[in-house]
């Protein structure tokens, strides 16, 4: 297909073929993602062929390849991705390192434009458009944008009510997960989840990590900060100190001042709203129970 359109935690973001020969295929992960309707937040044109990034631009941020295995992380290579920014326009250079190809990209966006170009170097007749990472930072610079908040959590939704567990790799958002799931709560997410403010208070949305996920939301009522204990401790927190460990597990891009003043006043408004509580827990029914104990 030449174009299609996929609706992610309420964002619509267009893809177009600016070639007459490049097909774009959505991947796996975003079939029930797949949105029919006109209007988009995001339209990204995208090219096959080389694009060279301005002479000029400044590398304002280099991120290794870096996998996590077993919990620990273990750099793959020097480069991965890198940052630069020209005047008002911002390029981010990536290889894509899943492709059996070896493909790179540069996408090309600015934080008040509407629309957006993708390269893909060699790209060939096919491409998916989204493919590792560029799935990740097209949707994390969507957040910026629009003044919400990525973050490393689990959620989940009992009875009406919606509860976010957050934390590092290693704190329990998956086992948290696998509890609520076997109490009968529906699972938004078990690792990284978008909030965002609406009319009728914050919401907490799923993100494309697994093959099979289907697009689940929430309202969000409680916020956990996580972490293995001997026993269940329910530790309420408030002010800069609930703020500053909320933004602790965010994802971020520290080399713009802007965007950290921009996420520091979301989180500060997501904590003046909605309870946050530190939470020591043991791996059991136990902490279920105290939860519901605590309302």
């Amino acid at each position: 297909m030449k174009s299609y359109s996929i609706n992610i935690a309420n964002y619509f973001i267009r893809f177009e073929s600016e070639s007459d020969v490049l097909e774009l295929i959505p991947g796996e992960r975003f079939l029930r993602n797949i949105y029919t309707g006109k209007n988009c937040d995001i339209l990204i044109k995208v090219h096959s062929g080389k694009f060279m990034i301005p002479s000029r631009a400044e590398k304002v941020f280099d991120a290794p390849y870096v996998e996590e295995i077993n919990g620990i992380r273990i750099k793959k290579s020097d480069k991965f991705w890198s940052i630069h920014k020209y005047r008002n326009d911002l390029f981010i250079k990536s290889i894509v390192p899943l492709s059996s190809e070896k493909k790179s990209a540069i996408l090309r966006f600015s934080l008040s434009e509407k629309k957006w170009d993708l390269w893909f170097d060699d790209a060939g007749s096919s491409i998916d458009p989204l493919e590792y990472p560029l799935d990740g930072l097209i949707l994390y610079y969507l957040t910026a944008i629009s003044g919400d908040i990525m973050i490393h959590a689990s959620g989940v939704n009992h009875e009406g009510r919606g509860y976010l567990f957050s934390g590092v790799s290693g704190k329990g958002k998956t086992t948290m997960a696998k509890l609520w799931d076997n109490a009968g709560a529906s699972v938004i997410h078990d690792d990284r989840l978008i909030v965002r403010k609406t009319e009728s208070g914050y919401k907490m949305f799923n993100t494309p990590v697994y093959n099979n996920d289907e697009p689940k939301e929430s309202q969000l009522d409680k916020i956990f900060l996580i972490e293995h204990g001997e026993r269940n401790e329910l530790i309420p927190v408030s002010g800069a100190t609930a703020v500053s460990m909320v933004m602790a597990n965010c994802i971020q891009h520290n080399w713009d001042p802007v965007m950290v003043s921009r996420l520091i006043g979301s989180v500060t408004f997501l904590c003046s709203a909605v309870s946050v509580v530190i939470l020591p827990f043991r791996p059991d029914k136990s902490i279920i129970d105290d939860v519901f104990k605590n309302e």
